[in-house]
């Protein structure tokens, strides 16, 4: 049997769980009367727009950030839990088909896999209990380290000269590849936060020496994996909004889809630049927001 088909049948049957849980929390949360989660048309389109770019190259979570915010549709400590459970089943459709269509070594590919799963398994835990002032300014550093990499991308392709060039290896041997996976570990931690994987991760495995191609399958491979799992402790701990979820999830899937196999590539360097825009204007408001939240210290007392 092919390798991947392996790889394909462990990310077919996490998908499966994950839609399990999912479906139940979703049940549970009906009992306890939060009502039918039917996503609007404005939040399907979300998750068309944001996943549509995701394949493309441009990242899902920094610009679903952005619109939730702007459109008042996610309660700041509900950001992170949504973002990744709405995400997962376009992601593992992207997965599928770069695995398919890319090649890269396949041991480097499932360590890396699991570096990154161990790393969101562990920050979903700890992002998911944190209060609302907490995760505001994480996601609000997170989102100024993604403008960073949307910056670093555009310069790189406007010098005609690649900052990460990379190289022609398929894989990595020896402390290059304990990098690599000391890397993706904290990479899928921070996930939780909601700065994406996709653009850190590339420059990782180009300044490590492999082709920047074959960070394709190891971005979506990653979060294709990770997300579900990490999702499961956001479900058990109710930190989502169900009906913008599902709208990310069903608007994604066909924007994948229309990404991958129509469209295939744009120029995407004036995209980049409207995005760091957006971007910076969200993560200054939820650090704004953060310190207004503060807790104001007690006044000292008064001696007579």
């Amino acid at each position: 049997m092919n390798p991947k088909l392996w790889i394909f049948l462990a990310l077919g049957v996490i998908a499966a769980l994950f839609l399990v849980a999912w479906t139940r929390a979703l049940r549970a949360g009906r009992a306890e009367g939060q009502g039918a989660a039917l996503p609007t048309a404005r939040e399907t389109a979300i998750g068309f727009g944001t996943n549509f770019f995701d394949t493309l190259g441009i990242g899902s979570y920094a610009p679903t950030t952005v619109l939730f915010r702007f459109f008042g549709l996610v309660p700041d400590e509900r950001i992170p839990g949504t973002l990744t459970i709405g995400h997962a089943l376009p992601t593992i459709v992207q997965a599928f088909i770069y695995i398919t269509i890319v090649e890269v070594e396949l041991k480097t590919l499932v360590l890396l896999i699991l570096a990154a799963v161990v790393g969101s398994w562990l920050g979903a835990g700890v992002v998911a209990r944190w209060p609302r002032r907490t995760i505001q300014l994480g996601m609000g550093c997170a989102l100024l380290a993604a403008a960073g990499l949307f910056i670093l991308k555009n310069l790189d392709e406007m010098r005609g000269a690649p900052v990460f060039p990379g190289g022609e290896a398929l894989g990595l041997q020896g402390a290059l590849l304990i990098g690599a996976l000391v890397g993706n570990f904290a990479l899928g931690a921070l996930m939780t936060l909601g700065i994406g994987l996709y653009a850190p991760c590339l420059i990782m495995i180009s300044l490590l020496g492999m082709s920047p191609k074959a960070a394709f399958p190891i971005m979506m491979g990653s979060c294709a994996f990770l997300m579900p799992l990490a999702s499961v402790r956001f479900l058990k701990a109710k930190a989502f909004s169900a009906r913008p979820a599902i709208g990310l999830a069903l608007g994604g899937i066909p924007a994948v889809l229309i990404a991958a196999f129509i469209v295939k590539s744009l120029p995407l360097t004036a995209v980049r630049w409207l995005v760091v825009v957006v971007v910076l204007y969200a993560a200054l408001g939820l650090l704004r927001a953060a310190r207004r939240s503060a807790p104001v210290p007690p006044a000292p007392p008064v001696v007579p």
